[in-house]
């Protein structure tokens, strides 16, 4: 291993960032490769981890223009930035809010809509805490926000990128997990397919991000691939913790939410507003609400 590590470091410090990045990504795929040993025989396990792998395809097949020299134009981004949003806020109502309400009233006896709404409102609290301790505990830098979390003088800038990319996408690959086990299997996958459809323009985003932040463009284009690969591994997480209990998927569902709505209040509507194009990012989240409103209405 030292030897290798001697090795890499022979090369240009662009050409060592790309061998770190394929290592990166081979020892995500053994890792895969081994998860999906350790979860066969488990079908919610097995199912939210192919639905997590479909996102993180969808985020890898939406890098391909940058690497392509295709560069998006501000007004472009913040219009892609609110369709992720208006999906991800559609998903939070209509994927997780509606079945958390309804595995409450059946997982506690006699419980009311009161007591439902209850359980399932304290779960979204409590998942917004918990982003919002992450995003003050971990360095992180948001491309347009610049630095926020704690103290990062030691870690290197692109760490702090992946530390902000994966607080976005967390959210998302546990959403996944926890609807697989709480909605039947098409408004489960409804779900999936809307995470992944928005994870197409979110994956151009984040890669454009990079580039524009001064990353060489191939470099841009793996992290970007790279970025994906935190939802099944959520979803996978997410499950197996359901298959403890079925007592915990309302909690499961409204933490999901909870955590979602984090995210698209205080990381994606934000980014989207800074640069003065307002009305295309609320436009890009009317039409994806809608389209999330309609795979999951219309599919269930």
């Amino acid at each position: 291993m030292d030897n290798m590590i001697l090795a890499v470091r022979r090369y240009p410090r662009p050409m060592r960032a790309v061998i770190g990045g394929v290592m990166t990504l081979v020892a995500c795929i053994h890792l895969g490769v081994e998860g999906l040993a350790l979860v066969r025989g488990n079908p919610l396990v097995e199912r939210s981890l192919v639905a997590g792998l479909v996102a993180a395809l969808a985020t890898a097949l939406g890098t391909l223009p940058v690497l392509l020299a295709q560069r998006l134009s501000a007004r472009t981004q913040d219009t892609l930035f609110g369709f992720g949003a208006g999906v991800m806020l559609s998903a939070c109502a209509f994927s997780l809010v509606m079945p958390g309400l309804a595995a409450a009233r059946e997982s506690l006896v006699g419980a009311g809509a009161w007591s439902a709404g209850a359980v399932v409102g304290s779960a979204m609290l409590l998942g917004g805490l918990v982003l919002f301790g992450l995003e003050r505990l971990l360095p992180h830098e948001h491309f347009i926000k610049g630095r926020e979390g704690a103290s990062a003088q030691k870690l290197r800038r692109t760490w702090l990128f992946v530390i902000a990319i994966t607080l976005h996408n967390l959210p998302e690959g546990i959403a996944i997990g926890i609807s697989q086990a709480g909605s039947e299997g098409v408004r489960a996958n409804a779900l999936a397919i809307g995470i992944a459809i928005q994870d197409l323009p979110e994956g151009l985003v984040v890669a454009s991000a990079l580039l524009a932040a001064g990353y060489r463009r191939r470099f841009a284009v793996l992290l970007g691939v790279l970025s994906g690969l935190v939802e099944p591994l959520g979803a996978v997480a997410a499950a197996l913790a359901i298959s403890v209990s079925q007592s915990l998927l309302p909690w499961g569902l409204g933490l999901a939410a909870g955590a979602m709505l984090f995210v698209i209040s205080h990381e994606i509507i934000p980014e989207s507003h800074r640069k003065g194009h307002e009305a295309y990012a609320t436009a890009g989240l009317m039409v994806g609400f809608v389209i999330m409103m309609l795979l999951d209405t219309a599919l269930a």
